[in-house]
C-alpha cells in the first residue's frame, strides 16, 4: 500500500492534527508501506528536517486558506503513483485543490474532518459559520466523492450531522491513535524535572495543549482559583504554545496567593514532554470542543489518568473504561473535576491509573487506527 497524506502544514505548533500524521505514517513504514506527506509548507521549513519519511513541499502557500498553484498539477502527474490519498483537514486548499488534482485519475481519496465538521461554531463563531456554509457545496464535493469521510471518534460523527446541508457522504469511524511512548520512564521523569525543578516533589494537575479559550483554558483558571484556596500544596501546570498572549489574562483569574502554584511552561517536546505527562497527578482538559485530544491518548499512555469535557469526543471511551473522569464544560464542571480525583484514595488513583493504560491500549493504539483506515481502500 502506498499511501500519500495532503495537510496544510506539518509544523507541530499546528497541534494534534500533525501529530496523529506522523504516527499514521511511522504505523504504515511498520507494515512496509510507503507513507509519504504532501504539504503547503515551504522546503525550507525547519520542522521538515525531522520528519520520519518522505515529504513534498509545495509552498509558500497564500494567506490562511493555503492556495498554491503547485498543488493541483503536482498532484495530476503525481496521484497515479499512490494507492490512496488521505485528505487531512477542510475548509483549506489542500482538500479543495487536491480534489482537483485528483479528477483527472482513478485514484481513490478518503478525508479526515478532524472535528472540522462539528456544530460548536454554529454559536460560537456565527461570522465564520456563514462563511464556512457559503463554502460547503464545494467541500461537500470533496466530502461525498471520497471513498470514506473518516471520523475519529463516535461522537464525532453524530455531531457531523448537525451542521450542514445537504450531507451525503460514506462515514467511516477509524478512530485515532498514538504510538505506545518511549519505554523510558526514568530518563524521561529526569529530563522533566531537570528542565523545571519548582515542581520536583509537587503534586500537579496538568494542562497539555495549545493555551486557547475554546479549550476550556480560562474555565480551569477559574476553577483553580476556587480549588487552590480548599486544597494546599497542589500547583496547576499549563504547558503548550501560547501563541495568543492569554498567560496575562488567565493569571488575573487567579488571586495573588496561588500565583507561585501555576506554571505556564511553553511547548513541551520529546523527554521532557513525557516526563510531564508521567509526573502528573492527573491532565485535564475542560474543552468546549475537541475532536480526539491527542494529548489525553498520550497521558493515557503514561498511566495519567484523564479529567474531561463532554464535549471532548472521546469522553465516553474514558468513561466506560474507568480512565478518568467526565463532567461539563463549565467552571462547575471543571471545579467537580478536581474535586473528583482529589477526593479519591491513592488505591483508588492506583487503579485508575492502570485503567488508563488498559483504555489507551484498548481505544487509541494507532497500528487498529491504520489497519481501519487501509480498510477503506482495501475491504
Amino acid at each position: 500500500m502506498k499511501l500519500l497524506h495532503t495537510i496544510r502544514s506539518l509544523d507541530p505548533r499546528e497541534g494534534g492534527i500533525v501529530g496523529m500524521v506522523r504516527h499514521l505514517v511511522r504505523a504504515g513504514q511498520r507494515r512496509g508501506h510507503d507513507a509519504v506527506v504532501c504539504t503547503l509548507d515551504v522546503p525550507e521549513a525547519p520542522w521538515l528536517r525531522e520528519w520520519p519519511g518522505p515529504v513534498h513541499a509545495l509552498g509558500p502557500a497564500r494567506g490562511t486558506y493555503g492556495f498554491t498553484p503547485r498543488l493541483k498539477p503536482w498532484l495530476r502527474v503525481h496521484s497515479e503513483f499512490y494507492d490512496a490519498v488521505v485528505m487531512h483537514g477542510l475548509w483549506q486548499y489542500t482538500s479543495w485543490g487536491a480534489w482537483r488534482g485528483l479528477a483527472y485519475g482513478s485514484t481513490p481519496h478518503a478525508i479526515f474532518p478532524h472535528g472540522m465538521l462539528d456544530a460548536w461554531f454554529k454559536d460560537q463563531e456565527p461570522v465564520k459559520y456563514l462563511k464556512k456554509a457559503a463554502y460547503w457545496p464545494l467541500e461537500h464535493l470533496v466530502c461525498q466523492s471520497a471513498a470514506a469521510v473518516c471520523f475519529t471518534a463516535e461522537e464525532e460523527r453524530r455531531n457531523s450531522h448537525q451542521t450542514f446541508r445537504p450531507y451525503n457522504v460514506r462515514e467511516v469511524v477509524v478512530g485515532a491513535g498514538i504510538e505506545s511512548p518511549p519505554d523510558r520512564a526514568t530518563a524521561q521523569l529526569a529530563a522533566f524535572q531537570d528542565r523545571f525543578p519548582q515542581l520536583v516533589g509537587q503534586p500537579f494537575i496538568l494542562y497539555f495543549g495549545r493555551i486557547h479559550l475554546k479549550k476550556g483554558c480560562d474555565l480551569l483558571a477559574q476553577a483553580f482559583a476556587q480549588f487552590g484556596a480548599e486544597v494546599e500544596g497542589v500547583s496547576l501546570v499549563f504547558a503548550g504554545p501560547d501563541t495568543d498572549q492569554l498567560e496575562p489574562g488567565l493569571r488575573d483569574l487567579m488571586p495573588d496567593d496561588l500565583q507561585s502554584r501555576v506554571h505556564f511552561t511553553g511547548m513541551l517536546e520529546g523527554e521532557v514532554k513525557w516526563g510531564a505527562l508521567r509526573a502528573a497527578e492527573a491532565f485535564i482538559i475542560p474543552s468546549h470542543q475537541e475532536n480526539f485530544c491527542l494529548a489525553a491518548a498520550e497521558a493515557l499512555a503514561c498511566g495519567t489518568p484523564a479529567l474531561v469535557s463532554d464535549k471532548v469526543n472521546i469522553w465516553r471511551e474514558i468513561a466506560e473504561g474507568g480512565a478518568g473522569f467526565v463532567q461539563a464544560d463549565s467552571v462547575a464542571g471543571t471545579l467537580a473535576l478536581l474535586r473528583q480525583w482529589f477526593r479519591i484514595s491513592t488505591a483508588e488513583r492506583d487503579v485508575m491509573r492502570l485503567r488508563a493504560r488498559e483504555c489507551f491500549a484498548r481505544h487509541f493504539s494507532i497500528d487498529r487506527v491504520y489497519d481501519n483506515l487501509v480498510s477503506v481502500f482495501v475491504p
